[in-house]
């Protein structure tokens, strides 16, 4: 029989886990922030809508920036961070270098947020967040955000650049697995894909697919790509990843699809005689269901990798060590 001592010893143990919120019992929660920061989100969504309302396109940037955060190393706002002694910049990174943009808007939310509570909240709950805040803002779907994600004290180049994120000309099967190694599904999958319903994309990220891809795209929506994409110039050149309405969170995305009018190579790959065709004709029937679907992944999705407890920091500035 275990002596009082050992008793006591493991309850204090216990006790410590509970109350300074360590590892052994750290947990996501929606009302992390409730004693700690009680205006943390309205002052969050608050920045977040003055961004939006400047420049509409900047919801789908922050979708994405939390989306190429979540896949290399988690959740942990580590593509915020910049180079430094110890960093090489995820900013730097193929996938990410002069496409992937807001950390400006994270910044001055986060800003905002330290006037209130300095060192509480970190940097990684805020762009989670923003994300959810963004996607309501152009009329996508809300969702609970768990809380409660710390700040990572590195950054990675390397995985960034190795296949963590899916390509723009990434084959199904390379989806279903890049997504299947962060915990999500095929329908998880092509429901986040639906992002692609906002936002735009740059020219040589569709080039091939508008001059070389004649039996999978529609020929007028090619001829009208190609005006604003010439075959030699124009590399940064914009196009809305939705021609019908680029600036409202809907399903046309997925009809888009099935009129062969995928941007992107791995847009139109999702409508291809293969797994996932059933789901996109199921989305572009019923836009409740996708929506549904949508905010589900986005759940999962910011719940990849967290650092909870004492792992990680709380950064000041979300693009600097403390």
């Amino acid at each position: 029989m275990a002596s009082p001592n050992i008793i006591t010893a493991i309850f204090f143990l216990l006790i410590l886990c509970v109350t300074n919120n360590t590892p052994c019992e750290a947990q996501l929660s929606s009302t992390f922030y409730d004693a700690s920061c009680p205006n943390a989100l309205r002052t969050i969504r608050t920045s977040i809508r003055t961004a939006i309302s400047r420049e509409r396109r900047m919801a789908a940037s922050i979708l994405r920036l939390h989306f190429h955060d979540c896949f290399v190393q988690g959740c942990d706002a580590s593509i915020l961070l910049e180079d430094g002694p110890s960093i090489i910049s995820e900013k730097n990174a193929l996938p990410n270098k002069g496409s992937v943009r807001g950390y400006e808007v994270i910044e001055a939310a986060k800003s905002e947020v330290e006037k209130l509570c300095p060192g509480v909240v970190s940097c990684a709950d805020v762009l989670t967040v923003a994300a959810r805040d963004a996607s309501e803002m152009v009329g996508g779907p809300s969702w609970s955000v768990k809380l409660g994600r710390r700040d990572s004290t590195s950054a990675s180049l390397l995985l960034a650049e190795s296949g963590a994120l899916p390509s723009f000309k990434a084959s199904l099967d390379s989806l279903i697995s890049t997504f299947g190694d962060n915990g999500l599904s095929a329908r998880d999958m092509v429901a986040l894909s639906g992002a692609h319903t906002i936002g735009q994309a740059q020219c040589f990220l569709f080039r091939d697919r508008i001059y070389n891809n004649g039996s999978d795209i529609d020929a007028g929506f090619a001829s009208t790509r190609r005006r604003g994409c010439p075959i030699n110039d124009g590399n940064g050149n914009l196009a809305p990843l939705d021609l019908v309405t680029p600036n409202s969170f809907d399903y046309n995305y997925f009809k888009n699809l099935i009129q062969k009018k995928g941007l992107l190579e791995s847009d139109q790959v999702l409508l291809s005689g293969g797994s996932t065709d059933s789901i996109v004709r199921e989305y572009s029937n019923n836009p409740s269901k996708f929506k549904s679907d949508f905010a589900a992944a986005m759940v999962k999705m910011s719940e990849i990798r967290p650092l909870t407890g004492q792992e990680g920091v709380i950064r000041r500035i979300c693009g600097a060590l403390p």
